[in-house]
């Protein structure tokens, strides 16, 4: 069993980003995404990234609550701009 702390510093470290709080801040900032376009479909993650962000979308409730906080922050300019 994954007895991780499922948390957005957690999230960073298992995509191999810095976690950070300021780094946390940074990415999402420079990393925003149109309205259309769903956090898998983000052209910024390596493949990897990628399949790791759905897996934990489509098979662990835990890891999916911190995965959604993400696409949430990755989607505020656009949210705001509607």
């Amino acid at each position: 069993m994954d007895n991780t702390q499922v948390r957005m510093t957690n999230l960073f470290l298992q995509l191999g980003l810095d976690s950070s709080a300021e780094a946390i801040a940074e990415f999402i900032r420079t990393h925003q995404l149109p309205a259309d376009v769903r956090i898998t479909e983000a052209p910024f993650w390596s493949e990897s990234q990628r399949q790791f962000l759905q897996e934990k979308l489509e098979d662990d409730a835990r890891w999916a609550i911190v995965v959604d906080q993400l696409n949430e922050s990755l989607h505020e300019d656009a949210v705001k701009a509607q």
